[in-house]
């Protein structure tokens, strides 16, 4: 196929190579990430409803939290059932446009995700070192526009590079991506021509988006670490570097394997180590998020009890009624 011919008509389905060498543990990581997935989708959903319907919770840091949690619920949904499935079935096939649209929601919602993080931050260290401008800096509109700029702020750069990856051309009937999801390098690896030029796109946009986040989210940590250095109670210092720690962690495990993965000019590399730190991604930080940055919280939790004590009450007056109906 000469360079520049388009050929992706030619393909209709991708098959995923999943994961390797797993002849003997298929059920054993099935039921491993089936529970997982369940656990994320619970602790995310939980956070989601709390904020939304409890009214102590409807601040900045909790409105941002609620957004991360519909961000970590998308991004686990669009690869983890697919996933899932490969598990149980004999044919690991993906169509051509499932394929295309799971790659672009997957960065479009990871990007969204590194911008939110910064937003975060920056929010924590407005709150902790400007707490009298604080709610004048963070009014509800504010908060309105930042959060729908990040996810703006992932939907549209990532719009490019998915037209010029559907436009690729791919050789062949079984066309075979060495992942378990549509991810960038594996299907650049497909191509019948030259993807040096794209490559070098996507190193650009990796690098804009997550070095940039990067370097907000760590400058935001710093001043707050700063302050929290001055508190003089040595228990206010404990409990605010307890809670920073936390967050710092789950920070580092996404950048981290992030730009392991994509700030890198060459999307090639060891396809097993790619998709272990895919994992990291994919199953641990949307796992760690809801238990980290908000089931921690002391207010959380009391929105969560009043909230299930609600939810029982109601439904057993549902049972009173239906029964008083009957008789």
């Amino acid at each position: 196929i000469a360079p520049g011919e388009n050929q992706s008509s030619c393909v209709t389905e991708f098959i995923l190579a999943g994961f390797p060498n797993l002849n003997s543990t298929k059920a054993e990581l099935f039921s491993v990430f089936l529970l997982v997935y369940l656990l994320t989708l619970t602790g995310n959903v939980l956070i989601v409803g709390v904020v939304g319907t409890d009214t102590r919770l409807q601040t900045p840091m909790y409105f941002f939290l609620g957004n991360l949690s519909c961000l970590e619920i998308l991004l686990t949904s669009i690869i983890i059932p697919k996933m899932l499935s490969n598990f149980l079935l004999s044919q690991h096939t993906i169509s051509f446009g499932a394929c295309i649209a799971q790659f672009y929601f997957y960065f479009f919602l990871g990007a969204s995700e590194f911008l939110l993080l910064a937003v975060m931050s920056v929010d924590r260290y407005l709150a902790i070192c400007h707490p009298l401008r604080y709610p004048l800096l963070m009014s509800g509109a504010v908060c309105f526009r930042v959060a729908l700029a990040c996810w703006m702020g992932g939907l549209l750069p990532v719009l490019g590079p998915t037209v010029a990856v559907a436009l690729l051309p791919f050789c062949g009937q079984d066309v075979v991506v060495r992942h378990f999801f549509c991810d960038s390098g594996p299907l650049l690896r497909l191509a019948c021509t030259n993807t040096k030029r794209l490559e070098e796109i996507d190193f650009i946009l990796a690098f804009l988006v997550i070095v940039s986040s990067l370097v907000i989210t760590v400058a935001s940590y710093g001043h707050i670490v700063l302050a929290v250095l001055r508190i003089p109670s040595a228990s206010g210092r404990q409990k605010a570097f307890s809670t920073c720690t936390s967050h710092l962690m789950v920070v580092t495990l996404f950048y981290g394997s992030a730009i392991f993965l994509y700030v890198r000019p060459s999307q090639s590399g060891s396809v097993h180590t790619n998709w272990a730190v895919t994992v990291v991604t994919t199953f641990v930080t949307p796992l760690l998020n809801p238990f980290i940055y908000a089931l921690r919280n002391e207010q959380v939790k009391e929105a969560l009890k009043d909230m299930f004590k609600k939810v029982v009450a109601d439904s057993l007056c549902h049972i009173l009624l239906v029964k008083s109906f009957n008789k």
